[in-house]
Order: C-alpha cells, then structure tokens, then sequence
C-alpha cells in the first residue's frame, strides 16, 4: 500500500526529473521522453520512474540506455532541488501506455472511418415477410 508520503514525493519526483531530462540533459539519444509517473520505496530512498518514449522500439531502448546512464547527474541535480535528508536512488523502466493508447486510437479510428454495410435488395429478398 503506497503512503500518502510516497505519493507526494513521487510526484515531486516526476515533476523535477521532467524538468532535468528536458532542460538539462544533452544526449542524442534522448528523443521525446516523458516520465509518466515515479513510484517511491516505503523508505523513500529508491524510485522507480516510468518512462515513455516516442518512437520506435530502436529509439526506446537507447533512450532508456541513456537515463540509466545518466542516472547519477539527475541524482546530483536533485539534490539542491528536493528537501529530503536522501535523495533516492532512480531506476528507470520503460512504459509502453503511450504507445498502446496510440495504437488503439488508430483501430478506432479505422473502424469509426469504414462505411456501415449496407443492405442489398437481395438480402431482403431472401428472407421471408412476416404478416
């Protein structure tokens, strides 16, 4: 069961490592990343963040590759940023929610464009009248 606590400090968590990995971080590999939620220890001295990524299967895994890696200066810029006597320790994993709410809009789109079938004379023909 997640604390209140852990709730706050992983949104605050969200919110600061968004800003760190758009502003600050500099990598290539790094496309349109977005952290979609950080779930806090009991202890709160580690965090799990969720990531989503834009992109193909390529592009995700470099740009997970290139959070783990950097994974040390994000700590080092929350500490100035964050009043916790730890700064937790950040593991990153990959959410693919994105992607299959994107895939999902598309089969419905597909569906909401395809024309109804429409019935034919014949159709009515066979079958017979009720009275």
């Amino acid at each position: 069961m997640t604390t209140r606590r852990q709730q706050q400090v992983g949104e605050y968590l969200r919110e600061e490592i968004s800003q760190i990995v758009q502003r600050d971080l500099n990598d290539p590999r790094l496309g349109i990343v977005s952290i979609t939620r950080v779930d806090m220890s009991p202890d709160l001295r580690y965090a799990r963040a969720h990531v989503s990524v834009l992109g193909t299967d390529e592009e995700f895994g470099n740009a997970l590759k290139a959070l783990r890696g950097a994974s040390g200066f994000i700590r080092h810029q929350l500490r100035p940023r964050m009043r916790l006597r730890h700064i937790p320790e950040l593991t990153f994993e990959s959410d693919r929610s994105m992607q299959y709410a994107d895939t999902m809009t598309q089969v419905l789109n597909e569906l909401h464009d395809e024309p109804p079938a429409a019935e034919t004379d014949e159709s009515s023909e066979d079958k017979p009248e009720r009275e």
